[in-house]
């Protein structure tokens, strides 16, 4: 099985790829096979062709790769199914670090593009209406709402103990069972759990 597929719309494979992943294969067209990690190198964006790959190869981990990273992209691509988003001439190592994030059922967007993402959510948040809460929340006990709610803004585990005035350990318990509860895996998740990024693909293709 080939461990790293490659779909590159362009001539001649990034050698970043190659140094990261060796046994790599750079191609036009996703074929029969299903490899560890599916990397969509296809520029511009397309949301059908994506879409048409990733539902191809269900349980394969997608990561697209772009020159150019932007919010937007990235938000359509996660919301299409895409496990990752980076830039194309990341380095061998981040590639490698992308690779074992995503094989492990977490989401990966850089730090910067993470940055963001969580800014566009705090922006969204602080805008919601007190009578249309956030999909989700109603699972949640009050004190794991509270929790969820500061992760979803942005805060760190120590700022949103402050913030509710409990404990750095107790945001982790509360964070947990908030993660346990909406099905999710990490603080971007919880994120898009929550409804509070909007996720609009119809304009992608």
């Amino acid at each position: 099985m080939t461990r790293h597929l490659f779909i590159s719309s362009q001539a001649r494979p990034n050698p970043r790829w190659l140094a990261a992943f060796p046994d790599a294969e750079v191609r036009a067209e996703v074929g029969a096979e299903r490899p560890e990690v599916l990397w969509w190198a296809v520029v511009p964006l397309q949301a059908a062709a994506l879409s048409s790959a990733i539902a191809a190869l269900p349980g394969v981990p997608v990561v697209v790769l772009s020159p150019t990273p932007v919010q937007e992209d990235a938000m359509h691509a996660i919301a299409l199914g895409a496990r990752g988003y980076c830039h194309s001439h990341a380095s061998p190592g981040m590639l490698q670090q992308v690779a074992v994030a995503v094989t492990h059922g977490g989401l990966w967007l850089g730090p910067e593009l993470m940055s963001r993402v969580m800014g566009a959510a705090s922006e969204r948040l602080l805008g919601e209406s007190a009578a249309e809460p956030a999909q989700g929340l109603e699972l949640l006990t009050p004190r794991e709402r509270a929790v969820a709610l500061e992760v979803a803004r942005g805060a760190t585990n120590k700022e949103a103990a402050r913030r509710l005035d409990i404990t750095e350990r107790t945001v982790k318990a509360h964070l947990g069972a908030a993660f346990e509860k909406l099905g999710v895996r990490d603080r971007l998740q919880l994120v898009l759990a929550l409804k509070y990024v909007p996720l609009d693909v119809d304009d992608a293709a």
